[in-house]
């Protein structure tokens, strides 16, 4: 599921549950229906959804959203995303949906997904491992945050 995988569209709906069953049972946890519910609507969404997204698309009660979270993320399942409002974001590690990076909205805190041409990607990935190592810092890999004003608060 790594590596290739650039869009969560190429990758199929049973192999995320597999791959999350999978991960979950090597911490000693379950893919509940709960979790399922967390994982079927980060999936759908394609971009980071903050917590009031996720109780509104899975009806779960909030403690119950948090509580399943952090469990998927513990399994290496779902990553946090910070954003500029007061909301977390989650969404499916890369793992899952390949690589990518985020454009957040310095205004509401909106968070999407957005894939740079490979070609573009290993450039920034060589001249980023090139900068690191001149301040002695082995990289292992990188995320960029491009931070602007989404369309709905221009």
């Amino acid at each position: 599921m790594s590596g290739g995988s650039h869009h969560h569209g190429s990758v199929d709906v049973a192999d995320i549950a597999h791959h999350v069953a999978t991960q979950l049972t090597a911490i000693g946890q379950r893919f509940t229906s709960n979790r399922r519910a967390i994982v079927t609507t980060l999936t759908a969404a394609q971009r980071p959804l903050s917590i009031p997204e996720i109780l509104e698309d899975t009806g779960l009660a909030q403690s119950s959203a948090y509580r399943n979270l952090t469990v998927l993320e513990n399994a290496g399942v779902v990553v946090r995303v910070t954003s500029t409002d007061e909301w977390a974001r989650f969404e499916l590690s890369e793992d899952i949906t390949g690589h990518h990076h985020h454009m957040v909205c310095h205004s509401c805190g909106f968070v999407d997904d957005v894939r740079i041409p490979d070609e573009i990607e290993h450039e920034l990935d060589a001249a980023l491992a090139r900068v690191a190592a001149k301040a002695g810092f082995q990289m292992a890999h990188h995320r960029l945050d491009v931070v602007g004003v989404c369309k709905s608060c221009r």
